[in-house]
């Protein structure tokens, strides 16, 4: 992210596993979180916990000129316990004081219900761009059924972003967990069927072969103001963050290939196997039996199972808004 423009602005969007819900993270582990979403001017976090003091530490982090928003915990059915987070960089983003979930109408109700776990949006203004950030977490599950509510959730939740934007003059921006599995599926159908502009996106799983996490974009307000992306993308933190290991040769396939790497792999998991030991016995829990063999499912808990998103969009329209006056 070194070739922004000056005028522009950097979203992300980033499930970050169960933060923070079983055994604490290491310290190690909150300044890699902090140092890849200081690179974003905003960012929403899927999977926030009730205890809100993981979240705490991060921000702190981060510095103080970084504010949050959470949701309330959803303890509802489907809710999963979880709520969802705002946090952003105040010397690039102002926060417009509307802030909400979005409840729907009867008529458009998912199988009966709201949707499992209430979509979270917030009003910012960078420069001049004007936008409403709202961030999903769509129901999980195995079988057509699944899949179908899926679909329903984000038909329903695409449905109300458009409509708003039609009526004011701000762009909405959807962005979050999908759980959308192919782009050749159904549910990724129904999103390109929004209205909303979709930026093409990498995988954002482990095993680069799942697009669960996408960000749709409303094209034009009541102002007939376009929103010009500029570049779209995930970050893949797996290199940078405890050293490799052969688990990423699955999507790095030129990872631990040579007699350096192998060796450096063994350190690594040396080195983290000891600090795993400590983390357990903190908790009462007992050490791994193997943990080179459960090495790559504790940097998911330490990190996350998913790649964080982002988009790069313009936010001075100076000259189109001077131009309706010449």
């Amino acid at each position: 992210m070194d070739q922004r423009r000056a005028n522009s602005l950097i979203i992300g969007s980033w499930n970050i596993r169960a933060f923070d819900d079983g055994i604490p993270r290491l310290d190690e582990s909150y300044h890699y979180l902090a140092e890849i979403i200081a690179a974003f001017d905003i960012c929403a976090i899927q999977e926030v916990k009730s205890d809100l003091g993981p979240l705490k530490k991060l921000l702190r982090l981060l510095g103080p000129n970084w504010s949050y928003f959470v949701s309330d915990v959803s303890t509802h059915r489907g809710g999963n316990n979880e709520r969802m987070a705002f946090v952003y960089n105040q010397d690039k983003v102002t926060f417009r004081h509307l802030i909400g979930e979005i409840v729907l109408d009867n008529v458009d109700l998912v199988a009966g219900n709201q949707i499992a776990r209430s979509p979270f949006f917030a009003a910012f203004q960078a420069d001049w761009f004007r936008f409403c950030l709202c961030s999903a977490h769509i129901i999980y599950g195995q079988g057509a059924g699944a899949r179908e509510l899926r679909s329903q959730e984000i038909t329903a939740i695409t449905r109300m972003l458009v409509e708003k934007a039609k009526r004011e003059d701000q762009v909405y921006i959807l962005v979050g967990d999908m759980n959308i599995e192919s782009l050749d599926g159904p549910i990724m159908q129904v999103l390109r069927e929004s209205e909303m502009v979709i930026p093409s996106l990498p995988p954002t799983n482990l095993s680069g072969d799942k697009h669960y996490d996408q960000i749709a974009f409303t094209d034009k307000g009541m102002a007939e103001r376009k929103t010009r992306l500029l570049r779209a993308g995930a970050f893949d933190w797996r290199r940078a963050v405890f050293g490799p290991h052969p688990a990423h040769d699955v999507a790095h396939p030129d990872v631990g290939n040579d007699l350096v790497s192998r060796v450096s792999d063994a350190v690594n998991i040396a080195h983290y196997e000891a600090q795993n030991l400590r983390q357990r016995a903190a908790v009462g829990r007992p050490p791994y039996a193997d943990f080179r063999r459960m090495y790559r499912t504790w940097m998911t808990y330490e990190m996350s199972d998913h790649l964080p998103v982002w988009i790069e969009i313009e936010i001075d329209y100076s000259d189109e808004y001077l131009a309706r006056f010449l």
